[in-house]
């Protein structure tokens, strides 16, 4: 679509400041224990770091290593009771945040989160696989996988290539034949991951 005024494209455009990665997401949180039972002692994200909250020391700033050494922070105050019911929405609110899980552990995930009173939904994204639950105040967290062994340094440009190919096909989303087409374009081995059955396509959360 070279009319396209918003490209998809994996390479850097051609701007002042360029990021190099995430270093770290803060959320408004409610209470340490909460917030540390559900991201450290279900989730299993290592608590690295805890001191004030610099720009307000009556708070808690509590930092967690996701996985990859990103960060993902949280304000708390003890005196901040948790709702589990649904945030609202916004121009500026955060929809919810994601992260990886392994591929053979799907469905022990799925089973831990029940095993812990969550619900859950879980969903075949077409070209990923997602469970998406909430945290202990009603953020929505979805657990995500790849449904191929995607070198990490060549994701933005396989989602790309399956982007175009999708628009080609007049496609309503990106699908598994639109990645499978999209590696075998680049010449990517990818391994296929074994994943359940799961609804397709576009769902609620």
């Amino acid at each position: 679509m070279p009319d396209d005024p918003h490209p998809v494209t994996a390479e850097r455009p051609n701007s002042p400041i360029h990021a190099a990665g995430t270093d770290h997401v803060t959320v408004w949180g409610s209470n340490a224990d909460d917030t540390i039972a559900f991201y450290r002692d279900l989730l299993g994200m290592p608590l690295v770091l805890r001191q004030p909250n610099l720009d307000d020391p009556s708070q808690t700033h509590l930092f967690f290593d996701t996985g990859d050494g990103r960060i993902l922070t949280f304000f708390v105050s003890d005196d901040r009771p948790s709702d589990p019911s649904p945030q609202r929405g916004g121009v500026g609110a955060v929809h919810h945040l994601a992260f990886r899980i392994d591929p053979e552990r799907f469905e022990e995930v799925a089973a831990a989160l029940e095993a812990d009173g969550r619900g859950y939904n879980v969903f075949d994204r077409g070209i990923f696989h997602s469970i998406y639950t909430r945290d202990n105040d009603g953020l929505v967290i979805e657990l995500s996988t790849d449904k191929y062994d995607v070198p990490d340094d060549r994701r933005g440009e396989v989602l790309a290539a399956a982007q175009r190919i999708r628009e080609e096909a007049g496609a309503e989303y990106a699908k598994e034949e639109h990645l499978e087409a999209a590696l075998e374009e680049l010449g990517i081995d990818a391994e296929a991951h074994d994943l359940p059955s799961a609804t397709s396509g576009v769902g609620g959360v």
